[in-house]
């Protein structure tokens, strides 16, 4: 029975997903990725024309989820500051389901890559930090951080705070739960 259209693709990335996911964090090859599938290097060419669309197709989904995610925090949550654990919270959650990705988005995957692969990583964080802004803007004017906090600031301080959870997750050998101890940081974090 022949794979429907999209399939291979999918399961394509699902195993360079798999693959990142190894503790060692090995440089991830079309030779290695091949031999993991059963395929010639051939055949995963034909549905990526290069490794790095293959990465950049890790990335896509991480874009679509996290963004769905947050487009659905705050149309759903009010209040600035449970915008701002929410928001959070789920960055940490999603790199505790997806290590793989994990490795992306702190950028271990992508040494040696196409730097546009990294610009893109940085453009997304970048998204996030905007977002985490408007959270705290209006976390502001309900009065639940104080009118004088520096939005700029305090969105660079939580989006470097994801990062180094992310960091210790991944370089632990994923054995650091980036959840953890989010709950008590997070009233260090967005005290008034």
């Amino acid at each position: 029975m022949a794979a429907k259209p999209g399939e291979r693709k999918l399961q394509i990335l699902q195993t360079v997903a798999q693959m990142l996911e190894q503790p060692k964090g090995e440089k991830i090859t079309t030779a290695a990725l091949a031999a993991r599938l059963e395929l010639s290097e051939a055949a995963l060419y034909r549905h990526f024309a290069s490794k790095a669309q293959m990465f950049e197709g890790l990335i896509e989904f991480i874009e679509q989820t996290v963004f769905g995610l947050i487009n659905k925090i705050t149309q759903e949550e009010k209040s600035g500051v449970k915008q701002i654990e929410a928001t959070v919270s789920m960055l940490l959650g999603f790199a505790q389901k997806n290590r793989g990705m994990t490795r992306v988005l702190i950028g271990d995957a992508l040494v040696n890559e196409d730097e546009r692969l990294q610009q893109r990583i940085n453009q997304m964080l970048d998204r996030i930090e905007t977002t985490l802004k408007q959270s705290l803007r209006m976390a502001a004017t309900q009065g639940e951080l104080g009118e004088t906090v520096d939005v700029g600031a305090h969105a660079n301080l939580l989006v470097c705070y994801v990062i180094g959870r992310w960091q210790q997750f991944a370089k632990s050998g994923f054995a650091r739960d980036p959840v953890a101890q989010w709950p008590a940081q997070a009233g260090v974090l967005l005290r008034k």
